[in-house]
């Protein structure tokens, strides 16, 4: 049987659309994708209740073809990672990062300002461009939680005004929606724990704003692969992006890559700083595709992503053997799955499969 699979498998790879398939998905992993930066729901219209594309639909050959490109880009980097090559890697990332690692604290204060004085300069929006509100409050909690973050005594404050913006837009949107969001809760504790001097269960501030970048970014790839439709207007405005290939085939990739990166942000530590570096690249060059409100949208996770590539004080703890990565993730690409289909049948009574 196992023989008969291979030589299936083999005849189907020399066929020329899964070999081209097979190109393209590989070229992503070294050119990255801007629809995997841009959030959709900030560009085109979106129905967050409608019914998701099957799990029969998602879960197709293409999915299983970019699934395998995946686990080999992750493995080989973590392979890496304890040799010379990885060791040398280390230390190239360490020169070019040196004097932004010292003054991370201050960047991401000065950053995570500009991004609420610039809430509050447009108007009408709690923390992201699709969550509006009419609420007059918005605006000066907005530029409160900018003041105190000129003061580390007061940076509680302004952790406690984001929890406040983000309860309100739970209330607003509800819990499903703002599933979206969990950075600005791992914003918050950041801010807050930095304040206090203090860890959480000696978790240290950025690890705990990295984990929540990790589930924002996983959690969002989800979309892709459940209303691809969503940035077909995108695609067609851009149609460069999609490098000659069709959309369905584009965003399933595109959903791939975030994923895979995303979870590489929780893992070891070469390989956070090298899906931080990609991860980056990919959001700066969304900016210069989609302008301004992309610029302010997701300036808190440029930030995070420079904060996270800079950091090079890990502890023997973070490393992991590299057989673990495959399993991990496949693990979590099965959990955030169910979770996303599950939780949004219980919110919306839609179908899973």
């Amino acid at each position: 049987m196992f023989r008969s699979l291979t030589r299936d498998a083999i005849a189907a790879f020399r066929g020329s659309s899964l070999y081209a398939k097979y190109v393209v998905g590989l070229s992503f992993w070294f050119l990255g994708t801007q629809a995997a930066s841009a959030h959709v729901k900030w560009f085109c219209a979106y129905d967050a209740a409608g019914q998701p594309r099957s799990l029969e639909n998602v879960l197709c050959q293409d999915f299983e073809l970019l699934l395998g490109l995946a686990l080999f880009c992750f493995f080989s980097g973590c392979l890496v990672e304890r040799t010379s090559l990885g060791e040398l890697t280390a230390r190239s990332l360490n020169r070019f990062t040196d004097g932004l690692r010292l003054h991370t604290e201050e960047i991401i204060r000065a950053v995570c300002g500009f991004f609420f004085v610039s809430l509050w300069a447009v108007g009408g929006i709690l923390l992201t461009p699709e969550l509006k509100t009419t609420s007059p409050m918005v605006g000066p909690l907005q530029l409160a939680i900018a003041a105190g973050l000129l003061w580390r005594r007061t940076m509680p404050l302004s952790a406690a005004g984001i929890a406040v913006l983000f309860g309100l837009a739970v209330r607003d949107y509800g819990t499903f929606h703002l599933a979206d969001y969990p950075i600005f809760l791992g914003l918050a504790a950041y801010l807050a724990l930095t304040g206090l001097q203090k860890d959480l269960f000696g978790i240290p501030p950025l690890d705990v704003v990295r984990y929540a970048t990790a589930v924002t970014l996983m959690w969002a790839s989800v979309e892709k692969w459940a209303y691809p439709e969503w940035s077909f207007p995108l695609l067609i405005e851009h149609p460069g992006m999609t490098l000659g290939f069709d959309s369905e085939f584009y965003m399933r990739a595109a959903g791939m890559v975030e994923f895979t990166l995303a979870f590489a942000l929780a893992w070891t530590p070469l390989v956070r700083r090298v899906a931080a570096a990609m991860l980056l690249g990919m959001f700066v060059s969304a900016c210069f595709e989609f302008g301004k409100l992309d610029v302010i949208g997701h300036s808190a996770i440029i930030v995070v992503l420079i904060a996270i590539l800079s950091d090079h004080q890990p502890r023997e703890a973070d490393y992991r053997a590299p057989w673990l990565a495959p399993a991990g993730l496949c693990a979590a690409l099965t959990v955030t799955l169910f979770a996303y289909y599950v939780g949004h049948a219980a919110t919306f009574n839609t179908s899973i499969l």
